[in-house]
C-alpha cells in the first residue's frame, strides 16, 4: 500500500521514496507519493522521477491493486530498481490548475443545488452532470453567484469521518452515480467555508487549493442536454 502525502498536503510539490515495485507494466509503485492517481473526476498527475543515476518522466498516475499508487512513465527508458531511493517531483502548475477547478466545481454544485450525476477536472476546464430537467433560465446569473463564493476567500479544510457517521448523513453525498469509498472505516470531506459559515462540505478524496480566492475568475459555458433528465455544466478558469 502506498502513503498517499497528498492527502495531508495538497502542496507538496516534491519528496523523497523508496521504489517498493515495479509492475508488469512497467508503472513504479513507490511506498510513499504526491502524485495523485485518476480518480473521481480528477486526472492522475505528471512530473518527473530521479534517483542516483537516472531520471524519467511520469505521464500519469493510476490506481493499482491493494491500495499501491502506480507512477506510469512516459517512455520505456530504465527504471528504478525495487529498494532505489528517489525524489518525485510533479508538474505542478498542471495540478494547481486541477486543484483550482476542482474546487470550483465544489461550489458550483453549491450554486446549482441539484444531485450530480457525473464530472470530468481538466486544466482549463470542468464540468459537472446534474439531474437537471430543464436547462437554467439565467446562467449569467449562475456565475455572477459562483464568483461571489470564490471572492468570499472561504478556507478549504479537510476532515474525516467513520462510515457509520456517513451512512447517519446521506445528505453530504451530492453525487449519484458515484459513491465514497467506503470500507476502510473511515471518509475523508472537504470542507469550504469555517464555523457557521460553510459553504459547501462533502466526501472527497481530491486535491484542493486552500483558499477559494485562489482559484481566481471563472465563467460558465455551454449547458449541454444528456438525456431525458440530465444537463451537463462546463465552467471554465477565466484567465
Amino acid at each position: 500500500m502506498t502513503k498517499p502525502l497528498f492527502l495531508d498536503d495538497a502542496y507538496l510539490r516534491d519528496a523523497r521514496g523508496e521504489v517498493f515495485a515495479v509492475t508488469d507494466e512497467g508503472g513504479i509503485v513507490l511506498d510513499q507519493t504526491i502524485f495523485y492517481p485518476t480518480g473521481g473526476g480528477q486526472p492522475g498527475d505528471s512530473g518527473t522521477l530521479s534517483w542516483q543515476g537516472g531520471q524519467i518522466e511520469i505521464a500519469t498516475t493510476v490506481k493499482g491493486d491493494r491500495g499501491a499508487i502506480v507512477l506510469v512513465p512516459a517512455e520505456p527508458n530504465p527504471l528504478p530498481p525495487v529498494g532505489a531511493q528517489v525524489t518525485q517531483t510533479l508538474d505542478w502548475e498542471r495540478r494547481h490548475r486541477h486543484m483550482r477547478v476542482h474546487t470550483a466545481l465544489h461550489l458550483l454544485s453549491v450554486v446549482i443545488p441539484l444531485p450530480v450525476t457525473g464530472g470530468s477536472i481538466g486544466t482549463e476546464k470542468g464540468r459537472l452532470d446534474f439531474n437537471m430537467p430543464e436547462a437554467p433560465a439565467d446562467k449569467a446569473a449562475l456565475e455572477a453567484t459562483l464568483n461571489r463564493l470564490i471572492d468570499c476567500d472561504f478556507p478549504v479544510s479537510m476532515d474525516w469521518i467513520t462510515d457509520d457517521e456517513l451512512d447517519a448523513n446521506p445528505g453530504l453525498v451530492k453525487t449519484m452515480s458515484v459513491q465514497p469509498p467506503k470500507g476502510a472505516g473511515r471518509v475523508r470531506l472537504v470542507r469550504i467555508g469555517e464555523g457557521d459559515d460553510v459553504a459547501d462540505l462533502q466526501p472527497c478524496g481530491g486535491t484542493h487549493v486552500r483558499r477559494t480566492s485562489e482559484i481566481g475568475r471563472v465563467r460558465l459555458g455551454k449547458v449541454e442536454k444528456k438525456g431525458k433528465q440530465n444537463r451537463r455544466v462546463y465552467m471554465h478558469l477565466d484567465g
